[in-house]
């Protein structure tokens, strides 16, 4: 799984360091988890554990359970400020791992504004599993609006290059907008955006692809994101053809 974890994250974001390859082995070797099913982010030269990663983690360990309430002493429903409990049983002897989590729109992303509630009890749970399993590294939903890794993921899509006057078909700027707009809109892993666009497209990197098969791509998320955004979310996290990548 090494090897393959290593190909995926480089076809993702490029030719890492080696400290980072080296870091992704003992991370495969500890946790087994796996970059085509979003259990893994590289941002800003540092791996996140996803929240989808941490519950695989604690699922290949057997989980006992884990419990999740919310602290009301700490919580203010007008001002959109949560605080959340999580406990994790590893076995039904075990006295549980607590951690805590809380949100307010200061402390999250804009694309999930107004859903601090979720991401308080997300954050809750992930912070109890990493207790509970001993994972040292920070889950992605848990830096808040500090690093602008969605914002700057969505932003570096580099798409094929266009016609002589910078425009092609619709147009180069206003597709590549396109596609970033609807990654915001609808608060879609940019990466795993670029890694289903790939797989569309059936080429090895997003610059391979040509402009008529970018812009069906465009316009097939835009629909499937409007009528359906869970099967969406469902299709992106556990699409194995990530390993192609994007570029």
């Amino acid at each position: 799984m090494k090897g393959k974890n290593v190909e995926i994250a480089q076809s993702i974001w490029g030719t890492l360091p080696q400290y980072a390859i080296e870091a992704l082995d003992l991370l495969t070797r500890q946790y087994s988890v796996r970059i085509a099913l979003g259990e893994l982010l590289y941002l800003e030269g540092k791996w996140y554990v996803t929240h989808a990663g941490l519950l695989a983690i604690a699922n290949r360990k057997q989980c006992f359970g884990i419990r999740v309430q919310p602290v009301p002493a700490l919580c203010e429903p007008k001002a959109a400020r949560w605080t959340f409990k999580a406990t994790v049983y590893k076995s039904h002897m075990c006295k549980g791992f607590a951690g805590y989590g809380d949100a307010d729109p200061t402390n999250v992303s804009s694309q999930v504004r107004g859903a601090e509630m979720r991401v308080a009890e997300t954050r809750a749970v992930n912070r109890a599993l990493r207790k509970a399993y001993g994972i040292g590294i920070c889950s992605v939903e848990e830096i808040g609006a500090s690093p602008k890794s969605s914002d700057a993921v969505s932003v570096s899509v580099k798409l094929p290059p266009a016609s002589a006057n910078g425009h092609s078909g619709n147009g180069s700027p206003r597709v590549r907008d396109r596609l970033c707009q609807l990654i915001r809109q609808h608060q879609l892993d940019a990466n795993l955006v670029k890694a289903y666009a790939v797989d569309f497209c059936g080429t090895k990197t997003l610059r391979e692809a040509t402009r008529d098969q970018v812009e069906n791509f465009v316009v097939h998320l835009a629909e499937w994101a409007e009528n359906d955004r869970n099967a969406l979310l469902c299709q992106l996290n556990s699409y194995p053809s990530s390993k192609d990548g994007a570029a």
